[in-house]
């Protein structure tokens, strides 16, 4: 095994292997804007079966065609929603179901082929390997918690996927592109373009729980459709501390269910997150830091400011919402997903290029 994983040569091989996880960065943040896509134009739960390999084509034909149709006519949101679609709408929504999966499959293909293309050309270290095998395993977990959260808007009454499990698979998508970028980042960064600092640390970490709770609430934002309950800025519907926050029994349910709670939460999120970002960008600005993090230092700060303003123009046209069609909100929406996915990424770059502890000698 170590002939095998030997490193050689380094510079050629690190490279390689670099580029091989950034573009799995890539393939997953379009699988993640995938996925904002599939919600969006409500086609989650067009297909209701977890095909792992039979379901990488489409119906190839007109009877194939009527019998997917018909599974989707059995669901509840076809039964309580969509009683009138024809099956070129239901088409529509199967294609965007259809390549979020398939696109899924595509990145376990280029991540399997480029793992067997690096051994053969004994670009990967041994200690490469167990973090490879975790992002794998990572992969997978989020395939089945996919499925997971589809099989939850297919029984009962339910008409979309539950909001809290769509919270858990964007979140899991989230840690691994950031899992996936750290690793990238190892063999990018040269060892003196990094700094050890606690304080610069500690306030980033603080960050990104914060970032996390908000990508949380970012997910049950769109599960429960809730930027509509309040298309209003700066007050929600007219009051800073709007009613009917806790209303719902047994009270803790507000924090996940009751949609104006939600709302309140992701929106003073964003702008408490604003204010340590700015307050720790002042910090980093006094630090003596490395070339690469005066480059890259204004990153957060420039992109919370553009993901704030992305977030009010989606909570203003949210009242221009069609059902079945793509208009303003939900194009604020996925560039608004676009940016968050930045964010983290800036904020794990920034992370990495403090977290150097041999500095502190």
């Amino acid at each position: 095994m170590e002939t095998i994983l030997q490193f050689n040569p380094p510079q050629r091989g690190q490279k390689a292997v670099a580029i091989w996880l950034l573009i799995g960065v890539g393939m997953i943040i379009v699988q993640i804007l995938l996925g904002g896509i599939t919600r969006l134009t409500g086609s989650g739960l067009s297909i209701t079966e977890w095909e792992v390999v039979t379901g990488t084509l489409p119906p190839l034909n007109e009877t194939g065609w009527m019998e997917k149709f018909r599974e989707y006519q059995q669901t509840p949101q076809y039964r309580l929603l969509n009683t009138d679609f024809t099956l070129t709408d239901f088409k529509f929504i199967f294609f965007w179901e259809w390549f979020h999966r398939f696109w899924a499959r595509l990145i376990g293909v280029v991540f399997l082929v480029g793992f067997v293309y690096l051994i053969g050309k004994r670009y990967l270290k041994r200690e490469m390997v167990n973090p490879l095998l975790i992002l794998f395993v990572l992969g997978a977990l989020q395939g089945a918690v996919g499925w997971i959260m589809v099989a939850s808007g297919l029984t009962g009454d339910a008409v979309y996927v539950k909001p809290t499990r769509l919270a858990l698979h964007f979140v899991l998508a989230i840690g691994l592109l950031c899992y996936t970028f750290w690793f990238a980042l190892q063999l990018l960064v040269p060892p003196g373009e990094r700094r050890y600092s606690a304080t610069m640390k500690k306030g980033i970490w603080l960050i990104l729980g914060l970032l996390t709770l908000q990508l949380v609430y970012g997910a049950l934002m769109a599960g429960h459709k809730a930027a509509a309950v309040a298309s209003t800025w700066p007050t929600i519907n007219g009051s800073w501390l709007p009613e009917g926050m806790g209303s719902h029994q047994p009270w803790l349910i507000n924090f996940i269910d009751n949609t104006i709670t939600v709302h309140f939460i992701h929106r003073n999120l964003a702008y408490l997150i604003t204010i340590f970002i700015i307050v720790w960008y002042r910090k980093a600005s006094q630090e003596q830091v490395s070339n690469a993090s005066k480059r890259y230092l204004r990153w957060p700060l420039l992109l919370v400011v553009i993901q704030v303003l992305l977030g009010i123009l989606a909570v203003l046209t949210s009242k221009e919402i069609v059902p079945n069609r793509w208009g303003n909100f939900e194009w604020m929406a996925q560039i608004h997903q676009l940016v968050a996915m930045f964010l983290v990424l800036s904020l794990v770059g920034m992370l990495y290029l403090f977290s150097d502890r041999r500095q502190r000698a």
